[in-house]
């Protein structure tokens, strides 16, 4: 009897705790909308929730995109879904379905958020307000307007059942992958991929002709644009040059071994060598790995070899370590990748270049050590002709330095 009584009061006891495990709010698998509250618009974003043996998964969706988040844990009435490329979290709580919350940068101390909402909806990021009147299929010149001067860019845009998707091109990289509509307002893109939104609205002056602005979290920018089918930049192999007097770079650094690498090492004597700098937290430097990693896998074998400098936000050996072996493991990387610093110690680092101009800058060194080439930025898979472009000459190139 009081066995009975014991069993009965510890029942008793866990039902509360058994209706909480119950009712325990997780995201509901299939298609989200949801939308940043920047300073100056709200910029949209889409995601999709799938439940796997592991756990729950988001993708961020934009246009071909897709980023894999599988680091989302529950506490309580909250999510925390982790963007382990970037150091960023989106965290939230649960209103019913929808979710309420903000979007951090872990990196920054004393960053208060992004705040954001989402809720279960298969819908597009922009409801079009009536049939487009013109068309942003194709180039553009695209200038960014700013009291520090105007900057000229090159926009490329494709249209296809009632969808735009494109990019921006700089000298330092490109947008990646803009996703949104044209309509009789006419156009709006967005894109978050798990480290600054965007949005970018125009209007069409004519069909030829458009003004609009650049939006991110903080601000926006004034941008007009003008169709012109032969839009480029500038030449990227013109933009960072060696200082007068030198031929070649000299640096040791660590690897996250600890153990120092040069290029005076047995390993890169006599070989071609590609040195890509970067940063873990630098997007068009992650496309540039994605295209890196397999290459030298299929290339290492006939005397190149690659050598990344990695500049951080932070110099803790701890938190070094994180971001560089995420980024490592993600693209399956083979390459030595070397600890050079923080951010802005490219001077002291490689003294011998006349100023840094963009992360990723790739440095292409000949047999002798000497170096040849270096190419200024990075325009990836979302630049469609112009990556495929790049891919030619990063090829052509080294098979010339193969061939002395």
């Amino acid at each position: 009897m009081i066995r009975m009584r014991k069993l009965f009061l510890a029942l008793l006891f866990a039902l509360p705790f058994m209706a909480s495990a119950q009712n325990k709010s997780t995201l509901k698998p299939g298609k989200w909308y949801a939308e940043f509250a920047a300073q100056t618009a709200a910029i949209p974003f889409v995601f999709e929730v799938t439940n796997t043996a592991s756990g729950t998964e988001v993708t961020l969706i934009n246009g071909k995109e897709r980023v894999e988040l599988k680091k989302v844990v529950y506490k309580g009435d909250s999510v925390y879904i982790s963007i382990e490329d970037y150091d960023t979290q989106l965290s939230a709580r649960f209103e019913g379905d929808k979710l309420k919350g903000v979007f951090k940068r872990l990196f920054a101390h004393a960053d208060s958020g992004l705040p954001f909402e989402a809720y279960p909806a298969d819908r597009p990021r922009f409801d079009a307000a009536g049939s487009a009147t013109f068309s942003l299929q194709g180039k553009w010149d695209v200038v960014f307007q700013s009291e520090q001067g105007d900057k000229k860019n090159v926009g490329i845009f494709n249209e296809e059942g009632g969808l735009l998707t494109g990019s921006i091109l700089t000298n330092s990289g490109d947008l990646r992958f803009l996703e949104g509509v044209t309509d009789a307002t006419g156009f709006r893109l967005s894109a978050f991929a798990g480290l600054s939104p965007y949005l970018i609205e125009g209007k069409f002056l004519d069909a030829d002709h458009f003004e609009g602005y650049f939006i991110t979290a903080k601000g926006r920018q004034s941008i007009k644009g003008v169709r012109n089918q032969q839009a480029a930049l500038s030449d990227p192999y013109r933009l960072t040059q060696l200082r007068d007097g030198y031929t070649s770079l000299n640096f040791k650094l660590p690897n996250l071994k600890n153990q120092l690498v040069s290029l005076t090492d047995e390993k890169y004597r006599g070989k071609v060598v590609v040195v890509p700098i970067l940063g873990s937290w630098c997007p068009n430097c992650l496309d540039e790995m994605s295209f890196l990693s397999p290459w030298y896998n299929a290339n290492k074998e006939r005397g190149v070899e690659v050598v990344g400098l990695a500049f951080e936000r932070k110099t803790e050996p701890a938190y070094v370590q994180k971001v560089l072996s995420n980024l490592i493991n993600k693209h399956q990387t083979t390459y030595d990748i070397l600890v050079a610093g923080k951010i802005g110690d490219d001077k002291k680092v490689l003294p011998e270049i006349d100023g840094l101009k963009s992360y990723p800058t790739t440095i292409f060194i000949d047999k002798k050590g000497n170096v040849r080439k270096i190419h200024t930025g990075f325009n990836g898979p979302a630049t469609g002709l112009f990556y495929d472009e790049f891919k030619s000459e990063f090829n052509k190139l080294v098979n010339e330095l193969l061939a002395e």
